[in-house]
């Protein structure tokens, strides 16, 4: 999952990424309006984290922009202010959800599963394909009855494989979803790298990945 983070204050903001990055999650983090608004002009993101109160302005100014471009990017906002009618505003200028400061990073990360699977055809939290049972939200991975330990980039491709399955996924856009801006210097290559890793550790499933030379990669299961 590709997310852009919103957030000035620093401890938040580490926290926030720290958690998300466990799970394998692909974030950028801008700490202005500004910053924010390049970001969303170059890339496309599964959900937005945006803080209201910024020094150069609001988070809804990011929320408008992402609106007024038909972008399909869910957003969360979140704000320290408890008054009514400032929740009603975001929700009334398209936000998808708010989370009230402070806030526990669990609900957090929860309430932008949820938001993700808004997009997709899987509305339940835990996909069943084949004999693999995949957890996002416990970051599990069971095959035939079995947990299998994968890094967090393994996951992270085994997580968009899945939510596409069925379908060809370019290697461009699984790069996407597996690299911010701020990770390492990382080429195409990468993807490569890690369906092979990922492969190794699907050899006795009842699932495979295909490569579709100049098209890209797909889930499939069988037997």
């Amino acid at each position: 999952m590709r997310i852009l983070l919103l957030e000035d204050a620093s401890d938040v903001a580490d926290a926030i990424i720290a958690s998300f990055a466990r799970r394998g999650d692909a974030m950028d983090h801008a700490t202005t309006v500004a910053e924010a608004k390049d970001s969303i002009a170059v890339q496309d993101y599964d959900v937005a984290i945006l803080d209201i109160g910024l020094p150069d302005g609001e988070g809804t100014e990011v929320l408008k922009a992402l609106r007024a471009g038909h972008k399909a990017t869910q957003v969360l906002m979140l704000t320290a202010r408890t008054k009514i009618d400032e929740r009603v505003s975001a929700l009334d200028s398209g936000a998808d959800d708010y989370l009230i400061k402070p806030f526990d990073l669990r609900e957090l990360e929860a309430r932008v599963r949820a938001l993700a699977r808004r997009n997709s055809a899987e509305r339940a939290g835990i996909i069943e394909f084949g004999d693999i049972v995949f957890d996002p939200a416990g970051c599990t991975v069971r095959i035939g009855g079995q947990d299998v330990s994968l890094t967090r980039r393994e996951f992270s491709l085994l997580e968009v494989l899945l939510a596409n399955r069925g379908r060809v996924v370019p290697k461009a856009k699984i790069f996407e979803r597996m690299f911010a801006f701020n990770d390492e210097p990382a080429g195409m290559n990468a993807v490569e790298i890690y369906v092979g890793r990922l492969r190794r550790k699907l050899e006795d499933s009842h699932v495979a990945i295909r490569t579709l030379r100049g098209l890209g990669y797909q889930i499939v299961a069988e037997g």
